[in-house]
Order: structure tokens, then sequence, then C-alpha cells
């Protein structure tokens, strides 16, 4: 069975239910049915319409959950009303699925299970053991979801703003369990991309593109972090690359420029740089800076501060820094890192430790944990400052 094909399907043949009178909750539980006798079936003899067997079997699995749950005068009527076999007319409510599941109502994590079950067509398992949790657990989640949503008719606008967010936070998941979260977020970055023309929408895909990129350089063997600067560029992707920069070009010629935009020119100006020597620092403060006027989001100026540093010289960065609360994510990283950089190593060695106790992840908590071990070995060397 072409597992792809079938996800990709999955948003439509659920938008086809939703129009012929199903509620959202309903729908997305027959399509999951209608998925699984895919499973058992198509391997050895797959349909010629396969949107269409989706549509059948899904109406279907739809219509015998109606008949156990609803009075015999409804039965009745679900029956009398149900459309021959096929996929119906032919609209796409892909996008207004995206909109439903990243509904404001929902919190960030539901708005993430909802998303990549009803429109990434993934199951529950795979969601589950994507985030690490119980499978039971991530069930709960996805139900309390469809129940939050299911008055929302597909004629209320969206927030393209918020399903963004939604496909963002996805993508940051990266990879664990069968799916890699990452890949993922990407498909259905480009699945929106080719839904709607909207410049942020272009400049989240360009940023993810940009990002992934980098990834086969981004861990060693082991599993430790490769920092930036560090990564050996030749296994960055060029075809990732060289496709993220044309989607970002075209995006930011509309002149209506956003936040991730912003962020994509700065990705695009690292993967740019034949090496780290060569990283054109001015420009990335100034996208920085263009990036701060979007948002005022102090992470934001925290990595500002960093490029400063680079740019203009690490007490530069130091300053920039000073007027940001200590207690941001990643504050003691940088700290240590500009001061590291302006030969005080005591210091330096003193906010890598900081930092590691504060890391949000094994990974980085263990690369800050070597880089203080390192400049503490480098200080009781004869010579060592």
């Amino acid at each position: 069975m072409d597992e792809a094909l079938v996800r990709a399907l999955t948003p439509a043949v659920i938008g086809v239910l939703v129009r012929r009178g199903a509620d959202f909750a309903a729908a997305e539980d027959a399509v999951q049915d209608a998925l699984v006798e895919a499973l058992r079936g198509w391997r050895d003899d797959p349909p010629r319409d396969p949107k269409g067997w989706l549509v059948t079997v899904a109406w279907r699995k739809f219509l015998d959950a109606a008949r156990a749950e609803t009075s015999r005068r409804r039965r009745e009527e679900l029956v009398d009303a149900e459309p021959e076999p096929g996929p119906g007319a032919a609209v796409d409510d892909t996008l207004q699925l995206y909109f439903l599941c990243a509904h404001p109502s929902l919190t960030p994590s539901s708005a993430v299970a909802l998303t990549l079950r009803a429109v990434g067509g993934l199951t529950t398992r795979q969601i589950a053991q994507a985030y690490l949790v119980p499978e039971a657990t991530m069930a709960q989640r996805i139900s309390r979801a469809k129940r939050t949503v299911s008055d929302i008719r597909f004629t209320q606008p969206g927030d393209v703003g918020t399903v963004l967010r939604v496909l963002y936070l996805v993508f940051n998941e990266g990879y664990s369990g069968d799916v890699d979260l990452a890949a993922e977020a990407i498909r259905l970055a480009r699945q929106l991309a080719d839904r709607i023309k909207h410049e942020e929408v272009a400049g989240l895909l360009a940023l993810m593109l940009l990002h992934h990129a980098r990834r086969p350089a981004r861990t060693r063997a082991d599993g430790s972090l490769v920092p930036l600067a560090e990564q050996d560029r030749d296994l960055w992707d060029t075809r990732l690359i060289t496709e993220g920069v044309a989607v970002l070009q075209a995006a930011l010629a509309r002149d209506r420029l956003g936040e991730f935009q912003a962020q994509a020119a700065i990705a695009a100006l690292h993967a740019d740089a034949p090496t780290a020597e060569e990283t054109d620092w001015p420009q990335i403060v100034e996208w920085y800076d263009e990036l701060s006027r979007l948002t005022d989001n102090p992470v934001v100026r925290l990595n500002r501060a960093v490029a400063v540093g680079e740019a203009d010289g690490p007490r530069a960065g130091l300053a920039a820094l000073a007027g940001l609360d200590p207690d941001l994510p990643r504050h003691a990283a940088a700290v240590a890192y500009l001061h590291e950089r302006d030969g005080d190593l005591v210091t330096a060695a003193r906010f890598y430790a900081d930092a590691a106790r504060s890391a949000p992840n094994l990974p980085e908590r263990e690369h800050l944990t070597r880089q203080a071990a390192r400049l503490n070995a480098q200080l009781r060397r004869p010579g060592g400052r």
C-alpha cells in the first residue's frame, strides 16, 4: 500500500464526510477505521480509485456508528440520504482542516496532535511514539481536541498565523519513534503552500528547508551536538538550500515581511557562507533588528546580541545582553560564549556550567558540560587564564 498516498488523501476524505453531514469527530473516526481496512486489503488488491474507495468505506463506517447511537428516525434519515459511492464533489477541504485543527481554542499540544492525525494521516500510535507518551494518553488528548472543535463549521474563518505556529512546533520536535516529524512538518507546509499564496507560509517553508538542510552535520556519530561554526558544510544538503532560498526570495519579492521570512533570511545567510568565518554577521544583525520590530521577542534579542558579538566584538555582544532577563532560555550559554571570545575563561567556564544545569535537553546539557570541562582543563594547564 502506498502509505504516502493514503496520508495525502486523509484530509480530503474527512472533508467529504463533513460536507455530507458528519460532525468532525465522527468523520475523523470513520476515516481512521477505513484506513485500517485499507491497510488490510490494499496490499494484495489496491483499488483503481483510492480516494473513492476511502470515501465509500468511511461513509459506511460513519453510518454504522450512527445506527448504533441514534434514534430509529435519525437512522432512517441518514440511510435515505446516503449518496452514491465515490468521492463526491471535487472540493478541497484540506485548508479548512488546517484551520480547524489549529483552532485557537485548542492548547498547542492538542493542536499538534490533531493536525498530525487529521491532516497528516498518522495513527495515534505513531503520534504517541513521536512524542514519547503512552498511546492511551495520546488517544485521550486527540479525543478531547476533537470534542473541542466538533461544533466549529468549515465556514468559519481560520487564522494562518496559528496554523504556522502549530506546524513550527511539529518541525521543532525533530525525530523520534518511527515518524520523522521534521520531514512531516515540511510535507504539510508544502501542502499548505500549494493551497494558499501567503508570504508567511512560504517563509515558514523556506525556514524549515534551510534548517533541515543542516541536519546531517548537526550531530556526531555518538549523538553529541556540533555547533554551527564547527559543522562540516560539505554535509549540508545543497538541494534543500537552493529550494529554500528560491522560496524565500519569491516571498520577499511580495514586500510583506513577516517573522518567518525574517528568520528564513537569517538561515539563508548562514547557508550562503562557505565557511563560518565568512558569515555576513552585520547583515544578520540587520535581519535580527527587523525580526525584533516584528515580534518584540526577548529570545530574538538574545540571538541578536550573539550576532552583535560576532559582528562588532564580544564586548559589544555582552553590552547588548545587559538589558535582558538572565532567566531567559540559553542566556547563560550566550554569556559564556561571549566571555570565552573575550578571553575571560574563568567566567566563561562558570557560565557554561550554569547553562548546563538549565539546559532543555540531554544533548545540549552534555555539550555545555563538555565546554565547561574543556575550559577548566585549559585553566589548570601552565599559562591558562
